[in-house]
C-alpha cells in the first residue's frame, strides 16, 4: 500500500460496518470489494477494482502501522478514508498479511475486533495491578449493571465516609440522598443502558466525609466482557476545586468590567459595586465613601490619630432589607482611630478578619448595634478592602459572611482588592464627573438672571431644566431687559455645544445683548451687531480652540430670538437669528406658531437679518423657548410644536400653572438638552396711565409744559415728584426747542416708575458734559441725571427721544 495521501478536510469519524472487507494485492491494487465497503465510503466495486488502494486514503498512515506493514505484521490503526463524495471519514480497521507464491504480501482489510483485556496474568503483576487501583489517589468506585455498589478505593471510601461493606449492594442515591448524587445515580444508568462514557463536572457540593465543599469532575465508563456486554460502571472522580474556583474569580472579575461604571454617577456606580461582590462571593457587602468624596471634592489624606467620617452610599444583602445593617444608606458613619477600616483607608491595604479576632471584637463592642448584628447573624468572616484610584483612597468596602460556611481568604483578599481598583477608578471618574459638571452648571446659573424683573405692562414666568445627569450643560440662556418707554426685552439664546465653553460664551452673549439693549438697538440690528461679537470672539479663541469646538460639534456659532414689546402701543417687534419660532395666543384663545423671517444663525457673518411687528393686545401670551424643549430623539419637530400649541390652548390659568403643563405636555423625560421656556403675558397700560401732549417750537411752552405735567402729577397723586419732574421737563423740552426740531412731544407715562419722554424730529442725541464755571449752558442734562434714577435717549423713525425715569414713591 501507498504511505502518502492528500489529506482533505470535513473528517468525521465512524464505525466500519461488520461486513465490510477489502483485499490488497502486493501490487496495492483492491481486488476485493465488499458490500460494508461500498456502503462505507460509496464507491461501487467497477470503480475501485483494480485500482491503486491509495487512492482511498484522506491522509498519511500513522507511523506504527507503516512499521507494521514494511514488516509484514497484523496491524490495527485508525485511517483516514476519502469517500466517494470527498468527505473524510476515520475508521479503525486491522490488516491481516496473507503469503502468495512469489513471497510478496497481500493484505486483507476489516473492522478492528474490539478486545478487553483483564489485567495482567502474573502473579506479581496482577499484585501490583490490584495495589495501584486500591491506592490510586483519586477516587474509584465500580458498580453492577443495576447500579449497585460493588468496591472502590481507599479515597473514594474515605470522602463517602463508609466502608465498602457498608456501601455494598446499594445504589448511590441511597447511600448518601442528596444533590447531585440523584442525576449521577441516573447517569450510571444511561451508561449501562447505551455502553457509552459520560463525563460530568458538577458544581460544588460536600461529601459525607468531607468537612468542606469541593467541586468534581466524575468520569463514568462501562465495564465490558470479551464479547462487549456491559457488566458494570466504573466511577472515576477528580476533584477540580482550585480550578473551579479560579474560573468563578474569573468570571466575577469579568461580570464586574461589565457591570461596573455603567453611569457617571457616583451613588449607581457603589451599587454595582456590592451587586456584584453580593452575588460574587459575599453576604454582605457596605460601601462607606468619605465626605468629601461624596461632596465631589478632592479627598485629603487622612491623620492617623483622628476619627475618620465616611457616608454610607450602598449596602447590598443576600438577606432581603439588609438586616445586617446598622447603618443606613445615605447616613454618615464614624470609624475612631485605629479600628480596622480606618486602618484600612489610612494603610491602603485590605485586610480580613475571623470572628474572633481581637481588632474586630474591640471595634464592634463600641457599637452596641454593630456587635448585636455579629452576634444576631452569626457574622464569622469580615474583610474590608480599600477604594483606591489615581493614588487617592476614596472610601472602604466591607464584606461579610455569614451563610457562607468558609471563611475569607488570601484569595479572595486578592478578588475583593482587584474588583476594588477596577471600581475606584469608575468612582473617580464619577466623582470629578460630578464636581465639573456641579462647577459649570454654578457658573451657568450664575450667569442666567436670579429672577425676573417686575413689570407692570406685562407677566412673566419661566423654567430653566439642565439637562440630565448623564449629558454635559449646554448653552441655553434667556433674559428679561426692562427698556426705556416701559418697554420690555425678551431673549431666549441657545449655544451650539455644551460644557463650560458653551456657558461661558452664553455668558458672553448675554452680557453683549444686555449692552446692545441698552442703547435701544432694533432688533434685526441687535441681531446684525450680536452676530458680529460671535465672529470676533471666535477669530479671538485661535486656532486650537476652534478645533477643539469643532471636534466637540459639528456646528459653531449661536440661535438667539429677541423681541421687544411696547405696552403703550401694544405691539412686539421680533427678529430672530436661526432661532425656533415663537408661539403667540392672542386674548380670544387663537395659538399659532408665528412665521417670522429665520434669518442665519449667530456667527456665520454677511446675511441680513429681518424685523416683524406683531399686535399684542392685553391678554395675549407669547412663548419662547429653546429647541431642547420641541426636539426629541424619535419625535419630529412639528409634533413637537404641535404638543406646545395644545399645551397653551388649555384652560386659562396663571402663568406658572401655564409653564407647569408645558413641562409636562411637550418635553421628554430626561430631556437630552437644555430647557428654556419663557412666558410673557401682555397686560398694557391703560389710558389714564398714559398722557400725551404735542408742544410748539416755542420756548415760551416751555412753563405750559411744566404746568401741563405739574397737574398730571396731581391727578396721580404724585405730587411728591412734582419739582423733579417740573425740572426734568423743562431742561428736556428746551433742549428740544433750542437743538432739536419739530414736531416736539411731552409724553408721562405711570409705570412700575414715572417716565418723563421728550421726543423731537431731529437725530442728533444729547451728550452730557460738565459746564465750566463762566459757560451759560451744559447744565441741563446734568441736573436731570441728579434728579432722575436712570435716564437716555433712543433714536426713532422720525427722530429721537429723550427719556428719565423716576421710582414712585411708596
Amino acid at each position: 500500500m501507498d504511505h502518502q495521501a492528500e489529506t482533505t478536510s470535513g473528517a468525521r469519524a465512524t464505525g466500519a460496518p461488520e461486513d465490510f472487507a477489502v483485499v490488497i494485492d502486493a501490487r496495492g491494487a483492491v481486488t476485493a470489494w465488499s458490500a460494508g465497503a461500498e456502503r462505507l465510503l460509496g464507491h461501487r466495486s467497477e470503480n475501485v477494482l483494480g485500482r491503486p488502494a491509495a487512492r482511498l486514503l484522506a491522509a498519511r498512515l500513522p507511523t506504527a502501522m507503516r512499521r507494521h506493514l514494511a514488516a509484514g505484521e497484523p496491524w490495527t490503526s485508525d485511517i483516514a478514508l476519502r469517500r466517494s463524495d470527498g468527505d473524510r471519514v476515520e475508521a479503525q480497521l486491522r490488516g491481516t498479511p496473507l503469503t502468495d507464491s512469489g513471497g510478496a504480501i497481500p493484505w486483507v482489510v476489516t473492522p478492528a475486533a474490539t478486545t478487553y483485556p483483564a489485567g495482567p496474568t502474573d502473579a506479581a503483576a496482577a499484585e501490583l495491578w490490584d495495589l495501584a487501583l486500591a491506592q490510586l489517589p483519586l477516587p474509584v468506585a465500580v458498580y453492577d449493571r443495576d447500579a449497585r455498589f460493588v468496591a472502590c478505593n481507599q479515597v473514594m471510601s474515605r470522602a463517602m465516609g463508609l466502608t465498602q461493606e457498608e456501601m455494598r449492594g446499594l445504589t448511590l442515591w441511597e447511600i448518601h440522598p442528596v444533590p447531585p448524587l440523584d442525576e449521577i445515580d441516573r447517569l450510571q444508568r444511561q451508561v449501562v443502558r447505551t455502553g457509552e462514557t459520560i463525563f460530568r463536572e458538577e458544581q460544588p457540593f460536600r461529601a459525607p466525609g468531607e468537612v468542606g465543599d469541593h467541586a468534581w469532575s466524575a468520569y463514568l465508563s462501562p465495564l465490558k466482557d470479551r464479547a462487549g456486554a456491559v457488566l458494570g460502571v466504573s466511577a472515576l472522580v477528580i476533584d477540580i476545586t482550585e480550578q473551579y474556583l479560579a474560573r468563578r474569580r474569573l468570571a466575577v472579575l469579568n461580570d464586574a468590567g461589565a457591570r461596573i461604571g455603567s453611569t457617571l454617577d457616583v451613588t449607581r456606580t457603589t451599587e454595582e459595586l456590592v451587586e456584584v461582590a453580593v452575588s460574587g462571593f459575599a453576604d454582605f457587602a457596605t460601601v462607606d465613601l468619605l465626605e468629601s468624596v461624596v461632596q465631589g471634592h478632592e479627598p485629603q489624606p487622612i491623620p492617623p490619630d483622628t476619627p475618620v467620617q465616611c457616608r454610607r452610599t450602598a449596602q447590598r444583602s443576600v438577606l432581603s432589607g439588609c438586616p445586617e445593617s446598622v447603618v443606613r444608606a445615605g447616613d454618615v458613619d464614624v470609624y475612631p482611630p485605629g479600628s480596622p477600616p480606618a486602618r484600612v483607608l489610612i494603610s491602603g491595604r485590605g485586610a480580613h478578619y475571623r470572628a474572633g479576632d481581637p481588632r474586630l471584637v474591640a471595634w464592634s463592642t463600641s457599637s452596641p448595634a454593630r456587635a448585636e448584628s455579629i452576634r444576631r447573624f452569626r457574622i464569622h468572616s469580615v474583610m474590608m478592602v480599600p477604594l483606591r484610584a489615581r493614588g487617592i483612597t476614596l472610601g472602604v468596602m466591607h464584606l461579610l459572611r455569614h451563610r457562607t460556611a468558609d471563611a475569607f481568604g488570601e484569595d479572595d483578599l486578592l478578588l475583593a482588592e482587584e474588583i476594588a481598583a477596577r471600581a475606584a477608578v469608575s468612582i473617580d471618574n464619577a466623582r470629578r464627573y460630578t464636581r465639573e459638571r456641579r462647577t459649570a452648571l454654578t457658573l451657568q446659573r450664575s450667569l442666567l438672571p436670579e429672577r425676573l424683573p417686575l413689570a407692570q405692562a406685562v407677566d412673566l414666568a419661566h423654567r430653566y431644566l439642565p439637562a440630565g445627569a448623564g449629558e454635559e450643560i449646554g448653552g441655553d440662556w434667556f433674559d428679561v431687559i426692562a427698556l426705556s418707554g416701559g418697554r420690555v426685552a425678551l431673549v431666549v439664546g441657545d449655544v451650539v455645544g455644551h460644557g463650560v465653553r458653551a456657558s461661558a460664551t452664553m455668558g458672553r452673549l448675554r452680557t453683549a445683548v444686555r449692552t446692545l439693549a441698552d442703547a435701544d438697538f432694533a432688533p434685526d440690528e441687535l441681531l446684525t451687531r450680536l452676530d458680529d461679537l460671535v465672529i470676533r470672539l471666535d477669530r479671538e479663541e485661535g486656532p486650537d480652540a476652534r478645533r477643539q469646538a469643532e471636534e466637540a460639534s459639528a456646528e459653531v456659532g449661536a440661535t438667539c430670538l429677541y423681541a421687544v414689546y411696547d405696552p403703550v402701543a401694544g405691539l412686539c417687534d421680533l427678529a430672530r437669528a436661526g432661532h425656533p419660532p415663537p408661539v403667540l395666543m392672542t386674548s380670544d384663545g387663537e395659538v399659532r406658531v408665528l412665521d417670522l423671517p429665520a434669518g442665519p444663525p449667530l456667527g456665520l457673518g454677511g446675511l441680513p437679518f429681518e424685523s416683524a411687528r406683531i399686535t399684542m393686545d392685553k391678554g395675549s401670551l407669547l412663548a419662547l423657548y429653546t429647541d431642547g424643549l420641541i426636539e426629541t430623539p424619535g419625535r419630529d419637530i412639528d409634533v413637537g410644536l404641535d404638543l406646545l400649541t395644545e399645551a397653551l390652548r388649555g384652560p386659562a390659568a396663571g402663568l406658572e400653572e401655564v409653564c407647569d403643563e408645558v413641562m409636562r405636555k411637550v418635553r421628554a423625560d430626561p430631556p437630552g438638552d437644555d430647557i428654556v421656556l419663557l412666558l410673557a403675558r401682555a397686560s398694557g397700560l391703560g389710558a389714564d396711565q398714559v398722557r400725551t401732549w404735542r408742544l410748539p417750537a416755542d420756548p415760551a411752552a416751555v412753563a405750559g409744559a411744566r404746568r401741563t405735567a405739574s397737574e398730571q402729577l396731581a391727578a396721580w397723586d404724585l405730587n411728591d415728584l412734582e419739582f423733579a419732574t417740573e425740572l426734568i421737563v423743562s431742561e428736556l423740552v428746551t433742549n428740544s426747542i433750542r437743538y432739536g426740531a419739530g414736531p416736539i412731544e411731552l409724553r408721562l407715562i405711570l409705570a412700575d416708575v414715572l417716565i418723563c419722554e421728550v421726543s423731537d424730529g431731529s437725530s442728533a442725541a444729547p451728550h452730557l458734559r460738565r459746564a465750566r464755571v463762566f459757560d451759560e449752558g451744559g447744565r441741563g442734562l446734568l441736573l436731570v441725571a441728579q434728579v432722575a434714577e436712570r435716564w437716555g435717549s433712543r433714536h426713532t423713525a422720525t427722530g429721537k427721544t429723550i427719556w428719565a425715569e423716576q421710582p414712585l414713591p411708596r
